[in-house]
């Protein structure tokens, strides 16, 4: 007599046989959602639960808590563990959110010399202070329930991210006046009958604390079919640093600079002093630079009485510093060419970031600065 089948039959849509297909041909799903899906697909083609579980290699009581499951909750819904009631919760809400409320607090304020929370550490404080403080329910935690309690609570007192705070009460209006300078940049560049308050545009800063570091022994070149990359010893010579004064010509792109030992006032007015001689006497020389103690010492004012109406500053805000242009180049600059360099000496480094700069100034580049400029629309705001 054939065998004729008394439990409900289990009927699939096309799209619950397709994620059911799909799940169990990946290499990444729970083995139980795979064993799962297996079931129900095969129960549906009509087997027998007592063929499934042979099939499967398991058991007749497993297929049928599966396939009710199906049957009762639907057969994407049974591929999980359907929640349970459970016994009450131990720890209760009061104690949860006094622990969320140590953990944002300093362990230095708590009496412990550690700067940031562990959860051991934290969790020890607990068990020490929780009858105390009337939290008898947490008199036992652990720290992995401590850590359970701070994810729900998205709470990471072991992690420390870094923000800048706004110390310069002039931030927005001298954003506003680089933004200013990269508007007639953008200007200059689109209409040539624009005429900008000055007449030369310039971005600079330093870059100090440029390693010339040398290898103890040669680099080994990549060899196909043993090692893909350049060998390197990780031993090493300094030899040094040396700084790079430069500035960017806004509208040609042009990199203009000095390498030198240091930079101090004594430096920086040698690269005015290099800036009045490359330029027409008659033009008006504007420049974007930071606070730098160099940029403002009495030195750099003694030259500019000099030089009347020959160059203007404008100040990036504290802190701003990302407002400046020539910072992208030197970024690009540490990314490219200053990355893994060795040199036998500072004369030799200082060679070769000459020989850069003039790389850079065969095909220029201007900069095309987005960023605020849409606040400004039309040439009337700059005055």
């Amino acid at each position: 007599m054939p065998f004729k089948r008394t439990k409900a039959e289990l009927t699939l849509t096309q799209p619950e046989r397709d994620e059911l297909n799909q799940i169990t041909k990946t290499q990444t799903a729970e083995f139980r959602r795979v064993e799962r899906a297996e079931m129900m697909l095969l129960y549906a083609n009509g087997e027998s639960v007592p063929a499934i579980a042979e099939r499967l290699n398991t058991n007749a009581p497993k297929v049928y808590r599966c396939i009710d499951k199906a049957l009762d909750f639907g057969a994407l819904n049974a591929l999980d563990d359907i929640k349970r009631s459970g016994r009450p919760a131990e720890i209760t809400d009061d104690a949860k959110t006094w622990i969320v409320s140590l953990a944002c607090q300093k362990p230095k304020a708590l009496g412990y010399s550690y700067e940031v929370w562990t959860t051991r550490l934290l969790a020890r404080h607990i068990r020490e202070n929780a009858n105390a403080t009337a939290h008898p329910s947490v008199a036992n935690i652990g720290a992995g329930t401590v850590s359970r309690i701070l994810d729900e609570n998205d709470i990471k007192p072991h992690k420390i991210n870094y923000y800048l705070e706004r110390r310069d009460p002039a931030f927005d209006t001298k954003m506003a006046q680089v933004l200013h300078v990269y508007q007639q940049v953008e200007w200059t560049l689109e209409d040539d009958a624009f005429q900008p308050i000055c007449d030369i545009m310039l971005s600079y800063d330093e870059k100090p604390g440029l390693q010339a570091i040398e290898n103890k022994a040669p680099d080994l070149p990549p060899v196909p079919g043993k090692h893909g990359t350049m060998g390197r010893d990780s031993e090493y010579v300094r030899h040094g640093t040396l700084s790079l004064l430069a500035g960017i010509d806004l509208v040609t792109g042009e990199v203009i600079g000095t390498v030198e030992d240091r930079h101090r006032s004594c430096e920086f007015v040698d690269f005015l002093k290099m800036l009045d001689g490359r330029y027409d006497p008659d033009l008006r020389i504007q420049i974007i630079l930071d606070n730098h103690s160099a940029h403002t010492s009495k030195e750099t004012r003694d030259y500019l009485e000099t030089v009347p109406n020959r160059f203007e500053f404008v100040f990036t805000p504290t802190h701003g510093s990302w407002l400046n242009i020539i910072e992208s180049f030197f970024a690009k600059m540490s990314k490219s060419f200053l990355r893994h360099i060795r040199v036998r000496s500072k004369a030799e480094l200082k060679e070769r970031i000459e020989w850069y700069l003039k790389e850079i100034n065969e095909a220029p580049v201007p900069f095309r600065w987005k960023y605020g400029l849409e606040s400004t629309k039309n040439q009337s705001d700059l005055y």
